[in-house]
């Protein structure tokens, strides 16, 4: 009896913890679709009685939210291409070649994930605004096209894989190329996933960069025209509701069908 107590107080904790997380997400979706009357009613509503598209027409007339839209997923999208790519060359450097004190250079690697990003902001803009890159993709991009932490989770995952698979792929002839992206990458793809996801909803949700880099609204991202909805002169909630459901709906699509890759990937390397 006391069994099946505590298993029902444990499943009606994780629902009602389920419900918490979950909430906000479905009044978001709700609240898009409401019209101004539905969002201004008390008790508020759960369901709109009228439903509408008016609220993502009045967004993009406010912002430019396409094109914001279109700048978030370029700049996430090469970002994530980019650290993938340095980080797949760094850790098989840091596990399969033969260097001297590629032990210290790791332990730089590690050191530079104790600094925080705020710290080198003001390097990163004065340098950027030098060269001319101000208001640019180019600027937008460059500062995250290498990851330490990127690195540290291949290398993690590469030192799992076996001296005799090595071995027989040196012996039928895979150079160093060959056997890097033939044999070593497709076999840990749930890193490079778990990576991958990381990478994009990190780059998808910055808000402070770009708000420094750029000036004008044609450059600026997503997650900055969210926040111009917001101004003083524009306080309808349907407006911010309906860009607040566009940009969720990337990382909640990546967080469903990505989520076993960034399980299998974080404990990928957890063991040797």
């Amino acid at each position: 009896m006391r069994t099946v107590l505590g298993r029902a107080a444990v499943y009606l904790l994780l629902g009602v913890a389920a419900l918490a997380v979950c909430f906000p997400i479905y009044y978001v979706l709700a609240g898009a679709f409401m019209t101004p009357a539905d969002l201004a009613t008390y008790p508020p509503a759960l369901l709109p009685h009228h439903v509408t598209l008016g609220n993502f027409g009045g967004a993009a007339r406010s912002v430019p939210l396409g094109r914001q839209y279109l700048n978030s997923v370029l700049v996430a999208t090469v970002i994530t291409l980019a650290q993938l790519l340095t980080s797949i060359l760094a850790a098989y450097a840091l596990v399969f070649l033969p260097l001297r004190g590629r032990g210290a250079v790791f332990g730089i690697f590690l050191a530079t994930l104790m600094v925080p990003w705020e710290a080198v902001i003001i390097p990163n803009y004065l340098t950027l605004s030098d060269w001319g890159l101000s208001n640019s993709y180019s600027a937008l991009v460059l500062p995250f096209l290498a990851s330490a932490f990127g690195t540290f989770m291949l290398r993690q995952a590469f030192r799992q894989f076996p001296a005799e698979l090595r071995d027989a792929a040196r012996i039928d002839g895979a150079g160093h190329w060959r056997f890097l992206w033939r044999i070593l990458v497709p076999l840990n793809k749930p890193a490079l996933a778990a990576i991958a996801v990381y990478v994009f909803l990190s780059a998808w949700n910055q808000y402070f960069w770009p708000l420094i880099i750029t000036r004008t609204a044609q450059m600026q991202t997503l997650q900055i025209g969210l926040a111009s909805l917001r101004s003083a002169d524009n306080a309808d909630p349907g407006l911010i509701l309906a860009g607040v459901l566009l940009s969720l709906l990337p990382t909640l699509l990546l967080v469903v069908f990505g989520q076993r890759f960034i399980v299998r990937g974080l404990t990928a390397g957890a063991v040797r």
